[in-house]
């Protein structure tokens, strides 16, 4: 039988997330909710995509996650759509939303992020939902839309010159991008070095540090959370960062780090930052 305390700790755990989900997605709605309907077509630092593009992307990775917990034909067929055309289905997807007007398109969004909230809260806590990848548990599928979120975000921002203040919300996005080390050697058929590394991340507000990993191990990463996070989502080269690896094998992995499922990501050239 489940120790009922790990349950109601799970389930606070996940309670959190998906919260700090809402307010991801409000934050970054609060920079294109008043955007006159011209300033939707400038360009972001993603090549030939718009500030709709990034929204219309979200809107459908929304749908897709929405779809995954309520819908498991439905969401198939979406996958099924994806392995026709692995190699455009992404920019479709964001090319077809970002034709909407901008009222339009904003509202979609909003209605699909509602849904996807409500899909979250209904979960049960222990499935595993399928996706693209690995199949996931709600709270996780909530961790990775904020990661997205927050990335697409960043570019949005950079779009309108907005410098957001980074909050303790990124250590959902660390997470994953620690987690995913090997993923990243595994998309670019490289080995995954053997062991873990110790990552050391000081907090966005300087309250701490976010440790992941073995305090012994010889190979590791220090520096700011945010700058953390903007290498692994590939916002910013690791040149522009003030991150500091110790070993090779950690040197290595900052400069193909990817939190994101999918192709190995070509990142951002250096100097290219906000």
């Amino acid at each position: 039988m489940p120790d009922p305390s790990t349950a109601a700790a799970d389930a606070l755990a996940a309670a959190a997330v998906f919260l700090d989900l809402r307010e991801e997605g409000r934050e970054l709605d609060a920079l294109v909710g008043e955007l006159p309907g011209s300033d939707w077509a400038r360009p972001t630092p993603a090549p030939r995509w718009s500030i709709a593009h990034q929204i219309a992307h979200l809107h459908w990775t929304d749908r897709a996650a929405h779809l995954s917990l309520t819908d498991a034909t439905g969401f198939g067929r979406m996958v099924e759509e994806a392995l026709a055309a692995p190699d455009s289905f992404v920019d479709e997807g964001a090319e077809e939303g970002a034709k909407l007007p901008p009222a339009e398109l904003l509202d979609r969004w909003r209605t699909g992020r509602a849904a996807l909230d409500e899909a979250l809260a209904a979960a049960s806590p222990d499935t595993r939902f399928p996706w693209y990848g690995p199949p996931m548990k709600a709270a996780s599928m909530a961790s990775a839309r904020l990661m997205e979120t927050w990335a697409h975000g960043q570019d949005v921002a950079d779009a309108l010159g907005v410098r957001r203040t980074p909050t303790a919300r990124l250590r959902h996005v660390a997470r994953i991008g620690v987690r995913a080390r090997d993923y990243a050697y595994a998309v670019r058929g490289l080995p995954a070095p053997e062991g873990e590394f110790r990552v050391e991340l000081t907090a966005p507000d300087g309250s701490g540090t976010w440790e992941y990993g073995p305090a012994e191990a010889p190979q590791r990463i220090t520096g700011p959370a945010l700058d953390f996070c903007l290498l692994v989502t590939q916002r910013a080269h690791r040149a522009d960062l003030a991150l500091t690896a110790t070993g090779p094998d950690a040197d290595r992995w900052l400069d193909i780090a990817q939190a994101f499922a999918g192709p190995a990501g070509a990142g951002r050239e250096p100097g290219a930052a906000r």
